[in-house]
């Protein structure tokens, strides 16, 4: 008999995608590493780098990353599809892949991403691995689309947030499914239902000075309300996790996992990319958890 092959599908959920590093650590911990990956959105970044080598690198700077520093990656231009048009970040980003195809990778790996034209579900499975990942980890709203072989593509979780099918698709036999958005929606409204301020909002009050409207209109993007209704990217995360939940759980009903992971992340926002050892420890921690159902479940090569 052969060895059944393992899939590991990495879902998207923003800043919460650091938990993805805890998940492989642990799984690694365990004696399981995956013959196929399959990533949206944040999954993709975080499954990619895992396959070229790079997790380490990774992982030693975004657990440095400090508030200051995303603020200082964030270049706002309301004129590209999005809120930030993304250009500092992902070069930032860029180096870890650039030199990768993805045919020439050592494990069968896919991105999933959303035409915006048509709303089709694209599976990237061929050609440079820094196109897959930026188209998939375009969030709507937030980061701008990626022009990619003549269509303007946006994150994957707009249709797939959990690529189980991918991973069945690239020849997995057993699939451990990583959700980050599970139970989300009430909690992540929690956070600002109860708080109130005396501060104005620049936003609203028509600031002449466009350095003070930038830096108040960045400080939303990050999470710093100014006034006791829901900030930018409250109204835009909300929207998706909904969007997504609902979507995850269709899917999952007729495609589910043999292993699947929900990491307790309901705390952390899309944005705050500053606790990713928070994030890496509870993606750790969720194995851990259920190690003995995963031991039951899937073979250790």
């Amino acid at each position: 008999m052969t060895t059944p092959k393992i899939g590991l599908a990495l879902g998207g959920g923003a800043a919460r995608g650091w938990a993805h590093i805890g998940v492989i650590r642990a799984l690694e911990e365990m004696g399981i590493k995956p013959d196929v990956i399959a990533g949206t959105s944040i999954g993709s970044l975080v499954g990619a780098a895992y396959v070229v080598g790079n997790l380490d690198e990774l992982e030693a700077w975004v657990v440095k990353l400090r508030r200051r520093d995303i603020a200082a990656l964030l270049d706002i231009n309301l004129f590209a599809g999005g809120l930030i048009e993304g250009e500092k970040l992902m070069h930032t980003f860029k180096h870890y892949f650039s030199a990768h195809s993805i045919e020439d990778l050592p494990v069968p790996f896919g991105a999933i991403a959303t035409d915006l034209s048509n709303g089709n579900e694209i599976w990237l499975q061929k050609g440079p691995l820094w196109n897959a990942i930026r188209a998939s980890i375009a969030v709507p709203g937030l980061f701008s689309p990626w022009y990619h072989r003549d269509m303007w593509l946006a994150d994957g979780g707009l249709v797939n947030p959990v690529p189980i099918s991918l991973c069945r698709a690239l020849g997995a036999d057993k699939v451990i499914a990583v959700n980050l958005n599970s139970n989300l929606i009430t909690k992540h409204f929690d956070t600002f239902n109860n708080k109130k301020s005396d501060s104005k909002n620049n936003l609203q009050k028509g600031s002449t000075d466009i350095a003070e409207w930038l830096t108040v209109l960045k400080n939303r993007i990050l999470g710093e309300r100014q006034e006791s209704h829901p900030g930018i990217t409250d109204v835009l995360s909300s929207s998706i996790f909904i969007m997504q939940e609902r979507i995850t759980r269709s899917r999952m009903a007729g495609d589910p996992p043999d292993i699947y992971l929900n990491p307790r992340l309901e705390n952390i926002g899309m944005m705050e990319f500053d606790r990713a050892r928070e994030a890496i420890d509870e993606g750790y921690n969720v194995v851990k958890r259920l190690r003995e159902e995963i031991e039951l479940t899937i073979p250790i090569h």
